[in-house]
């Protein structure tokens, strides 16, 4: 029995069910006699319509013993329960196959959800393809109400006139202005237009609403009184600031719910009664937090990862040693995909998460999924090794499947022994009465390696033998699903070594050993039931119900208003659970705040603490995951919560591994338990292995490796460094460490380069980078480098050269390798460990002064040789100039842009040194005429410390990669990365010379000053160079638009790298074959005091435009991102005395249109090129900042027109609540974005300011710092693409 059963509601059969997208699990749980599970195709309409009602039916048959008739609506008298997950949520996302809704919007932002944050998907496809909206029609609703105070901005706390202005306090405490009231009558009659088109689904989201929900309330009355059938309210479904991110979930639910819920009755038909008896069988469905839910409350957004939710509380349950507490990792691994998740005793959840393209603002559990499973399709190209993330699917499925399908993970493991053809049923080929096509697998393998061994014949390599190939690929795979763990781990500030691996899923048992030695775990946990673990899950889950309420309140002064609130929370959800039947003895509840420090956005939900204070608390989890805190910085309530659960009635036995373990003498399994002997090849080579079927074995059973065991469902492969314990509900595998391989490989030099290492180190020499990236934004602080992603991390050679940088910034890709190389020569033989370099200054490899890069030495286990460099730039929101922001359109010198810095000891033998850098940043800048230090000091600091800390993080993964490879091996894949990286590049330029028929590839464009940029590219065909001639660009101007010469470095290699179109390590190795020809005294190559911050952002455009223009790839985009900033120096008093920091800065970059390409149409509002930073929310933006977005809307016509349209740029208005000093810094305002191959041009953008007085619309040019005043709108209208 597999259960300790608790009080039971009843004592019938209690059946869990996982419907998948390929297979349908089923457990059915049946008194005093043995489980009974099923495993059934998820669509077999020829013999029966729904998978789970059929596993049912075949339950009831082994249970009962007696015959049911398909299509017999079943009787579920014997039933208590049924818990089900189901991927019908996730595949109408996936394939947007369901019934698209309607979408109610706040006046002004018809277009909210379409452009979102503004980003791209993919950084280098000039072919941009966003998902498509799960919505057509969208309704504009006159209405508008906003936050009237602002965190950055006290003056409307002193306001005289505040108490005559009728504020309304919002559910989260804030003031509320209601600026429009809902205009009901045209409300209704545009609701009535949409019901007359057929619109039956409906999503609200309203600005503000998460606080002051009433207007959304309204419209959804007026809706439900007109007939909608679907109407999800987004203040109701989750009440958490972020419109868009709210905007996306109601959209979500209103498309998915209807579906499910069609679904889930279509389900309830095959039952006599439809389930319906609240006293009957109880029929509830895996939510995507981890928690049950009656059937009729299960809603669409809440099932989107319904099926993996079950996977993560079944190894929660029956994995976790509650005893120990050590944490563990799970690892689902399908056929298509891979999830991984963790878990320390809790269940951890994310509140913000995307699934197809489709943002979700709802609590789910934290689950990763690559792109790796046993289905991924392998490939060779540029002397890589790749698995997937394309897949095979079912069908055609891997060649074994004699479908003329690719070569897959399956094959390999097939070739080498891991999946034996006999032991799996003949349901292959055509009439799918054949065995799976070892041969065929092997065929493949060898037509591949002929190409392979080609290659490495050329380089001086070692031929493979097959084997060694299908090993190759599984080491490949097993390192890409290997990046996801490490993410889940290292960046949050754990340690991947010190868990345990739970392995569940099909193919899971096949990878387990390899993955759980890439990341020195020591022991793997299967349970017994793994191959259906996700259905066992349900089993296993509670009920929940999880209610909150936005809030915004300080937390020390607050407290009793707090458990108050989650008081009344838990009253709520007790209250819907016993709706739902849970007896109340039954119920537990769990309260969490979402907390922040004030200035910062990044909150953590954080649970009531068994001892000690919300704050201490607080403050621990945030020291854990960033490594320091903010003393004396107040900390602010968001949210409250509680999470009312319903205890489930089954419960796995309480797992103590260390007891087990400790009460079993493991002893050697019999030779009569082995079943045959098979070959399996190991990285030593072919081994003879025994193989058992895991029902012949029992407790305290040990099989050493290497050794194979079968169940029903699934294939263990236990390594030769690996031994299986068998306990009474699980296998445990503990491996031996095995030093000897890396030795020798760390040993090993002067030899050839392996294509699989290769592939391997590549994917960790990212990982580095991409560790480095999440460490910075966790720790930082400002809304630029933490919310707006505008940073960029990478790892350098020991002689400063770019060996893998993770795809943050573009302009930055190139640009880095300068500033660090700069710092290396300056001090080359004077570093020491601890230390950490800080720049700026374009002379030493800098972009513009906001960028502040930080270089860190890493060195050599004795502390005596660099061995690389990690380094991290990030965009610090204000440094000080003429200007907040420090991003002045109208500078003409440098030091008007604020802090200069051109090397300095940031940190040196691990000490910060405050003083110096508060002395750059803060009292250096204000010895200029007209500048001012930096406005936002501690932002800064606590921004470079993250710096600090990212650095530190690389080089920590840098010296254990090192450990675990020698520093031999890395150094020879270094090298062979950026050799890698030169040779696709050198062989895309050849083809580009013969595509051309030699001749040179040349183009001009033009700054809307009228400042010429001129290119001519000449590509010799021997050896595949270029030499990039920028002669005859204009001379360098007095503004700030001049481009230090890094930046054509960068815009240059983004395009190639567009241009090749392949997943290509993106390092020094690109840049090899170039050469360059930028005139001193140039736009493009300035004289050093010249005032540089627009370069970056938009002269790097028109530099990406004139190179992609010189290899007519694409038609213009608007070549600009778009600056505009405004802020304040300070505030004063009544008796006009300053007020100590009360000054602030913001600032963003805005979107446009894309350009139209030989075969595909432009998009519209998305950043391009040499950015990809987010946008600000209009909720966050006007909670922080005194200022009223008015309009974010598509600006139709504005792209060129053509076979192929360019896209459209975007109208963003903003109206300023006070006295502040702007900036817009921009471009194409004169000079139009050029079309293609007689396509039209797109329209150039224009600049308003709209004066409150009189309602003056006056230009402003693309160019201009400028005064607003209290009630002036500054509106941006900006360019479209080509066509």
């Amino acid at each position: 029995m597999p259960f300790v059963d608790q009080p039971s509601r009843g004592a019938g059969i209690r059946i869990a069910i996982d419907r998948g997208g390929t297979f349908t699990d089923c457990l059915g749980i049946v008194p005093n006699k043995p489980d009974i599970l099923i495993k059934l195709l998820s669509h077999d309409p020829q013999n029966y319509s729904d998978a789970p009602t059929e596993g049912i039916r075949r339950i009831l048959e082994l249970a009962n013993g007696t015959f049911i008739p398909r299509g017999r609506k079943i009787d579920t008298a014997n039933i208590e329960s049924i818990k089900m997950g189901t991927t019908v949520a996730t595949n109408a996302v996936l394939e947007r196959s369901s019934t698209k809704c309607g979408l109610v919007v706040t006046k002004g932002f018809k277009d909210l959800l379409r452009i979102g944050d503004q980003t791209r998907p993919k950084l280098f496809d000039l072919n941009i393809r966003r998902p498509e909206t799960l919505f057509d029609d969208v309704l504009e609703i006159d209405e508008r109400v906003t936050l009237h105070d602002s965190s950055e901005d006290k003056a409307s706390l002193r306001d005289p006139q505040r108490d005559s202005l009728s504020l309304e306090k919002g559910i989260g405490g804030e003031a509320i202005q209601i600026l429009k009231p809902l205009d009901v009558e045209n409300a209704q009659a545009g609701l009535q237009a949409l019901y007359d088109k057929g619109v039956r689904s409906l999503a609200i989201t309203l600005l503000h609403s998460y606080t002051y929900p009433q207007h959304e309330l309204q419209v959804a009355d007026l809706a439900s009184k007109i007939g909608f059938t679907q109407i999800s309210v987004s203040s109701q479904i989750f009440p958490m600031i972020r419109a868009i991110s709210r905007g996306y979930s109601a959209t979500a639910d209103a498309y998915l719910t209807p579906l499910t819920r069609d679904y889930i009755n279509g389900f309830r038909q095959g039952f006599i009664g439809g389930l319906e008896d609240a006293q009957g069988t109880r029929c509830e469905f895996m939510q995507s937090d981890g928690g049950l839910v009656g059937w009729q409350h299960f809603s669409g957004l809440k099932a989107i990862l319904s099926g993996p939710a079950g996977g993560v509380v079944g190894f929660s349950k029956t994995c976790f040693d509650s005893d120990r507490r050590k944490p563990i990792i799970g690892f689902d691994m399908g056929g298509t995909s891979t999830d991984v998740s963790r878990f320390a005793g809790t269940l951890e959840h994310t509140f913000e998460s995307m699934t197809a393209g489709v943002t979700i603002q709802s609590p789910q559990l934290e689950i990763d999924t690559v792109a790796a499973g046993g289905g991924s399709i392998l490939s060779y190209k540029n002397g890589l090794f790749l698995a997937g993330p394309e897949s095979a699917s079912a069908h055609p499925g891997p060649v074994a499947y004699r479908k003329g399908g690719p070569l897959t993970v399956t094959d390999a493991n097939l070739v080498l022994g891991r999946l034996q053809a006999k032991y799996f049923p003949k349901i292959f080929g055509k009439n799918e009465d054949e065995a799976l096509d070892y041969e065929g697998s092997k065929k493949a393998f060898e037509n591949l390696l002929e190409r392979v061994n080609a290659d490495l014949a050329k380089s001086g390599g070692v031929p493979k033998t097959v084997e060694q190939l299908a090993l190759g690929f599984l080491e490949v795979a097993n390192e890409t699903m290997c990046r996801p763990i490490r993410a889940l781990t290292e960046a949050k500030g754990y340690r991947t070594s010190e868990h345990e691996l739970a392995v569940f899923g099909g193919a899971g048992g096949q990878h387990a050993c390899a993955i759980a030695e890439n990341l020195h775990i020591d022991r793997i946990i299967i349970h017994r039931y793994s191959s259906i673990l996700s259905a066992y899950g349900m089993a296993l889950a509670d009920v929940v119900r999880d209610v909150q309420e936005p809030c915004s309140v300080p937390l020390s002064s607050s407290l009793k208003e707090l458990d108050s609130r989650l008081a009344s929370l838990e009253k709520l959800g007790s209250e819907m659970l016993s709706k739902d039947g849970v007896p109340h003895d039954w119920i537990t509840f769990e309260h969490f705040l979402n907390l922040r420090y004030a200035g910062s956005d990044t909150a953590f939900m954080v649970p009531r603490p068994l001892s000690g204070s919300w704050a201490d608390a607080f403050v621990a989890e945030h020291k854990r995951q960033f490594s320091f805190t903010m003393p004396g910085r107040e900390i602010l309530v968001e949210n409250v919560r509680v999470r009312a659960n319903g205890r489930s009635s089954s419960v796995e036995p309480e797992f103590a591994l260390e007891q087990q373990l400790a009460e079993t003498t493991p002893t050697a399994v019999s030779t009569k338990k082995v079943s045959d002997i098979v070959r399996v090849y190991f990285v030593n080579g072919w081994s003879t292995a025994p193989l058992y079927y895991l029902a012949s074995l029992s407790k305290g059973g040990l099989v050493t490796g290497p050794a194979v065991i079968l169940d029903d469902t699934q294939t263990i492969v236990v390594s030769p460094q690996a031994k299986a314990i068998i306990l009474g509900r699980h296998v445990v595998l503990e491996l031996r460490s095995n030093t000897a391989t890396t030795n020798q490989v760390a040993s090993s030099s002067n030899r050839a380069v392996d294509p699989v290492e290769l592939t391997v180190m590549a994917h960790r020499f990212m990982s580095i980078a991409e560790q480095m990236g999440h460490a910075l934004q966790k720790t930082s602080v400002s809304v630029n480098i933490k919310e707006r992603l505008d940073f960029s991390c990478a790892l350098f050679s020991p002689d400063g050269r770019l060996v893998a940088n993770a795809p943050h910034v573009p302009v930055h890709l190139g640009s880095m390798e300068q500033a660090v190389m700069y710092q290396h020569k300056r001090y080359e033989g004077q570093l020491r460990p601890g230390d950490v370099l800080v720049a700026n200054h374009p002379i030493s490899g800098g972009t513009h002064l906001p960028d502040i890069t930080c270089v860190t030495p890493v060195f050599d286990a004795a502390g005596e040789k660099i061995i690389f460099y990690t380094a991290s730039r990030g965009h610090h929101q204000e440094i000080g100039g003429i200007l907040p922001g420090s991003m002045p359109a109208g500078s003409v010198a440098l030091y008007e842009e604020g802090a200069m810095i051109v090397s300095e000891f940031l940190v040196r033998d691990g000490h910060f040194d405050e003083e110096l850098i508060t002395k750059h940043l803060l009292h250096d800048p204000a010895q200029y005429p007209g500048c001012s230090g930096t406005r936002k000091l501690a932002d800064n600091l606590n921004d470079l410390k993250a710096q600090v800390s990212a650095n530190a993080k690389g080089a920590a993964l840098v010296s254990g990669l090192i450990a675990e490879r020698g520093l031999s091996t890395v150094h020879l894949n270094m090298h062979a990365i950026t050799a890698n990286a030169e040779a696709c590049v050198r062989t895309f330029l050849k083809q580009t010379h013969a595509a051309r028929a030699g001749k040179p590839l040349v183009a001009l464009d033009f700054m809307d000053d009228g400042t010429p940029i001129q290119l001519q590219v000449t590509i010799n065909p021997s050896d595949g160079s270029a030499h990039f001639d920028f002669t005859g660009t204009g001379e360098e101007g007095y503004h700030s638009f001049n481009a230090p010469q890094a930046i054509t470095r960068s815009a240059t290699l983004y395009v190639l790298r567009c241009l090749i179109n392949q997943d290509i390590p993106l390092n020094e190795g690109c840049l090899r074959p170039l050469t360059f020809t930028i005139p001193e005294g140039s736009i493009l190559n300035p004289s050093p005091a010249a005032a540089v911050c627009a370069g970056n952002p938009i002269t790097s455009q028109r530099v990406t435009d004139v190179v992609i223009k010189a290899f007519e790839a694409c038609a213009a985009s608007q070549g600009d991102c778009n600056v505009f900033s405004f802020g304040i120096d300070a505030d004063y008093d009544a008796d006009g005395n300053q007020i100590p920091d009360s000054g602030f800065g913001f600032g963003e970059t805005i979107c446009g249109g894309s350009g139209a390409g030989p075969s595909w149409h432009g998009t519209s509002g998305v950043h391009i090129h040499m950015t990809n930073t987010r946008i600000t929310d209009p909720e966050i933006l006007e909670k922080r900042y005194p200022v009223l977005l008015r309009e974010f809307s598509i600006r139709e016509g504005s792209g060129g027109k053509g076979k192929w349209n360019g896209g459209n740029g975007i109208r963003r208005t903003y109206q300023f609540l006070r006295d502040v000093g702007c900036s817009v810094v921009s471009e194409r305002r004169v000079v139009r974005p050029y079309g293609m191959r007689s396509g039209g041009d797109g329209k150039c953008g224009v600049n308003y300011i709209v004066k409150a007085e009189g309602e003056r619309w006056c230009r402003l040019g693309g160019r201009k710092d400028f005064k607003a005043s209290k009630g002036d709108c500054f509106v941006i209208d900006t360019p479209g693409g080509g066509g």
